[in-house]
């Protein structure tokens, strides 16, 4: 196994052992950006001498003797919504041009004083407004989307670019990757992680978390990220896989409305082996979702089109067409419609909360079907439905959003097409640790921990996907 194959746990104990030299780490990953990133477009900007650099003082410490740090010398990407003193932050959008970040992220600064290499940062979908990030390829299949927004971060770990990635989160945008491209992706509890440094989507739906290869190395990310909170926080063990009084939600409404049959017929079969390790499954109706969509709508785009008030008046031109039509139609909300939105918020949150008062966590699908292809708009249902590709990897995401919960996505397969896929457990507040059990008894069933994806661009013709459920 080549060192850019390995997880973050298998790397640092290597390393701890000093039977793997960070230089050899980074060096690997490098080779391997090089190898596969022309193809894919997952990097923005690559910090190769910088990262070079650093594995070198990472080596020279441990040769010295001194501590071992829980991420020393693993190299780590950043979604380019995140800044570096004195580096660019871009957000994959002309209208950053020039800009220089002038202080570092408290999440950059709380992985470098654990002794990560950033090796560079991550395309997004432009301001992180879309679930597709179209200057990068899935891949598994460069012809299709790696999702987004955080769809670099997610491409990157998927080939073996990096051992992780940080992604952020306002309707799916660290989960909806992740499952596209066949990683593991968590989105904290709202306010778990700080947001100090992001550049902002929509500031009460934001949030920023880890995506990596493994549950393991999920849990490893988090635990550097949030806040120690004593007992049952992320540092405690993961690998127990005795499920036993875990009331496992299993939605009968919404959830497997106008869902692909594969996915739907393996998260059923995982519904099963939770049971078999000790779950009690547990029927149950989802509350008030008819009126996820349009609160995630209603405060989203009013929330943006403030942040980008000054551009969108005197720079229009500078943004996307898709990102200036949400911005534009932001702009023009009534504040009664996001004042509605609000009262549907704190409504849903109330009705959720009470939910988890009967079960401990939701098993839903993390994306409704595969990657879409990329100059696909829409998705057509069996029932005739024509669902715009953003609605539908949006929908299945949103709520966890709306109610500030943990939702965590693990790969749950490959479909008969050739691209993953994965399932989403959502968790009352605070219970990420209770999510990386469950899906490392997923990723344990599924043997999940798939080979690294080798970018190949097919012809379409020889492709099982056609982007249609």
């Amino acid at each position: 196994m080549k060192p850019h194959e390995l997880s973050i746990s298998e790397a640092a104990s290597l390393i701890a052992k000093r039977e793997l030299s960070p230089v050899e780490l980074v060096s690997s990953v490098l080779d391997r950006v090089q190898e596969v990133d022309e193809k894919v477009g997952a990097y923005s900007l690559l910090l190769a001498e910088q990262a070079r650099d650093e594995a070198r003082q990472a080596e020279r410490k441990i040769m010295a003797g001194d501590p071992v740090r829980a991420l020393h010398g693993i190299p780590i990407a950043l979604k380019d919504l995140i800044d570096v003193a004195g580096l660019p932050t871009s957000a994959s959008s002309r209208v950053q041009d020039g800009h220089v970040a002038r202080t570092t992220a408290s999440v950059v600064i709380k992985l470098q004083n654990a002794g990560a290499l950033i090796i560079g940062k991550t395309h997004t979908h432009e301001f992180a407004f879309g679930l597709t990030t179209p200057q990068t390829g899935n891949p598994w299949n460069l012809e299709h989307t790696p999702g987004g927004s955080s769809g670099g971060s997610a491409a990157a770990v998927a080939y073996g670019g990096a051992l992780a990635a940080l992604g952020t989160d306002t309707g799916g945008s660290i989960r909806v990757p992740a499952a596209l491209c066949g990683v593991v992706g968590l989105k904290p509890t709202s306010g778990r992680v700080s947001l100090d440094g992001v550049f902002p989507l929509a500031a009460s739906l934001d949030h920023i978390g880890p995506i990596t290869r493994t549950v393991r190395d999920a849990a490893l990310m988090f635990e550097v990220l949030a806040p120690a909170e004593g007992a049952g926080t992320a540092g405690a063990d993961t690998s127990n896989d005795d499920l036993s009084g875990l009331r496992v939600g299993v939605p009968v409404n919404f959830f497997h409305d106008r869902l692909d049959a594969e996915i739907d017929l393996v998260l059923r079969d995982l519904q099963k082996s939770l049971a078999d390790a000790g779950a009690e499954l547990v029927e149950i109706t989802v509350p008030l979702t008819e009126t996820i969509m349009p609160s995630q709508w209603g405060i989203m785009l009013p929330e943006a089109a403030f942040v980008h008030r000054e551009n969108i008046r005197v720079r229009p031109d500078s943004f996307g067409e898709d990102v200036r039509l949400l911005l534009e139609t932001g702009s023009l909300l009534p504040a009664s419609d996001y004042l509605l939105a609000k009262q549907a918020q704190a409504r849903l949150r109330c009705a959720w909360s009470r939910m988890f008062e009967r079960i401990d966590t939701l098993i839903v699908p993390t994306v409704p079907t595969v990657a879409a292809r990329r100059d696909q708009d829409t998705f057509t249902w069996p029932d005739g439905v024509v669902e715009s590709v953003v609605e539908a990897y949006v929908r299945l995401n949103a709520g966890a959003n709306l109610t500030g919960l943990p939702a965590l996505t693990v790969p749950a397969g490959m479909h008969s097409s050739g691209l993953p896929f994965g399932v989403q457990f959502i968790g009352s507040s605070r219970s990420e640790q209770m999510l990386l059990r469950l899906a490392q008894v997923v990723e344990t069933v599924t043997g999940a921990r798939c080979r690294l994806a080798e970018p190949e661009l097919k012809n379409a013709l020889d492709s099982k996907c056609t982007g249609d459920p």
